[in-house]
Order: C-alpha cells, then structure tokens, then sequence
C-alpha cells in the first residue's frame, strides 16, 4: 500500500473511533474510501451492500449527462422556468426560474425530468449501463412519459452504498465516458462548504422503501454522498440513513449534518504532517 495511501488510511480511522457518534440508530452504512488506491478508509453498518433508490443523489450523474450531451451549458445555463403541473412539494423554493447551480442547491425534481426528456430514451440508458450504475434498472418508466416520475425516485432503478462509492471514485478518477467539461462543471455545482482544507463535493437524497414513488416519512432513507479534495489526495466517502418515525429535517440533510460534524472534529487529515 502506498505509503499516503497507509497514513490516510491511519488518519482517518482514528479520527472516527474518537469522533463517531455514540449511537448509531438509524446508520445503515457509513463508507470513506481512497479515490486513488480503493481502500477502504471508513466502513461501519450492516447494510453496505444493500440497493436501494438512489433518490436526489443520482443527479450526480444527471449532471455528468447534462453536460457532456450539452443539454446543460454552464452554472447558469439554461434556466428554465417553472410550469403550472411540475412536481411543488418544496414550495416556492422550486418556482420561478431555476438554473444548473439552483437545481442541484434546491434539488429541484422537476428540472432533472427535463433534462433527462432531453436526452431521450436512448441516450439516457446508454448512460446509465456506460456509468455502470447500480442495477441500471431503468424500465420502470419512459423519459417521455408526460407523467414521468423518474426510474431514481423509489423505483427501478437502485444502488449500494458499496455501488455509490465505485461511480464516485470513477468520477473523481476520471474514469467515466463523458468530457472534461462534464467532471468540471459537474464538480462546480456540487461544491460544498471546505472542511479543515478539503474541498468537499456531494449530494444529499432521501427517499424510501417501495417501487410506486410513495414517499414513507417513518421509513425514509437519507444518504448524503459525495468525494474530498486535498492537494494531491481524494476520498469519497458515502453516508446511508433510515429513520423509524417521521422526523425533520429530512433524512437526506441530517446524514449531511453527521458527516459533516465527523469531517469538521478533525484536526489533521493530511498525511505529509
């Protein structure tokens, strides 16, 4: 094992035994894994190889489609207006216009069905089998469908915490069959907040059991996914929830809000110190 590779790996296991939460109800899977050489960093929970709905993370690789097909242009391009019949269960925050960078801070549903009706059909399976996506299981519904639900929200389609962590380390290796444009802009719409250095990138997703789109509030999901950049170094890690009762916020943003506090305990995460 590369030495970096060893003392990140030794790093960040001691950070988490002294910093992880004492209970760990509602934790399916916690994952962190070294982009570069595959180890795993983190792993804890029973349920890491488990697929579910990928729920609002799988815009992630909306995004990666959007741009390299060139339905998405930039950060703020195109915008595209809210219409009477769009999915509104956020409220105002998914009226009016909404840009690239807006869709994925709000994770607006109804932008990511327009833009997978763009890409078609077709264009839209070859990237989900070409990403290797979990099941790639996209039959339960048709792009084009004036009622399209989306195959990633409590339908066909699902994926493993482990499954999660192998597309994001594609991503950040730069692995996947799309254009440097796709990685760059598909980096600057998921920026989050830096941690103690690290440049953070992620995604949150809730959801729930059940292939009918039904959303179950006292059995949500919530995963919070996304990859960390220090210098020369990269990790993705992949945080999986399920509540018991119905809770707020929603599940998706408080296995955010643990990651985040584990990430923020830290005081040296870099292995040249």
């Amino acid at each position: 094992m590369p030495k970096a590779s060893a003392c990140l790996i030794t790093a960040f296991s001691a950070f988490w035994v002294f910093s992880a939460p004492l209970s760990h109800a509602g934790e399916l899977c916690t994952l962190v894994v070294d982009a570069a050489t595959g180890d795993t960093v983190v792993r804890s929970g029973a349920s890491c190889a488990q697929r579910i709905t990928p729920a609002s993370t799988f815009k992630v690789a909306i995004s990666l489609m959007g741009f390299d097909s060139g339905v998405l242009q930039s950060s703020h391009r195109p915008a595209w207006p809210y219409r009477a019949g769009y999915p509104d269960w956020a409220g105002d925050a998914w009226k009016g216009d909404i840009d690239p960078a807006g869709w994925m801070k709000k994770s607006v549903f109804w932008y990511s069905q327009q833009v997978v009706k763009q890409l078609g059909q077709t264009r839209f399976d070859s990237y989900v089998a070409s990403f290797n996506y979990g099941n790639q299981d996209t039959s339960a519904v048709q792009v084009q469908h004036p009622e399209n639900q989306g195959v990633w929200v409590m339908s066909s389609l699902q994926i493993s915490p482990i499954e999660q962590a192998a597309f994001l380390r594609k991503l950040v290796n730069r692995q996947l069959p799309v254009s440097a444009g796709a990685y760059g802009m598909t980096e600057e719409i998921t920026r989050q907040e830096d941690l103690n250095g690290w440049r953070i990138y992620g995604k949150t997703g809730t959801g729930s059991p059940g292939q009918d789109h039904k959303y179950q509030a006292d059995q949500a999901y919530g995963w919070y996914v996304g990859w960390a950049r220090k210098g020369a170094q990269a990790m993705v890690f992949v945080r999986l929830i399920q509540d018991e009762k119905a809770q707020s916020p929603n599940a998706g943003l408080r296995a955010r809000s643990q990651m985040s506090e584990q990430l923020l305990s830290v005081t040296t995460l870099n292995p040249t110190r």
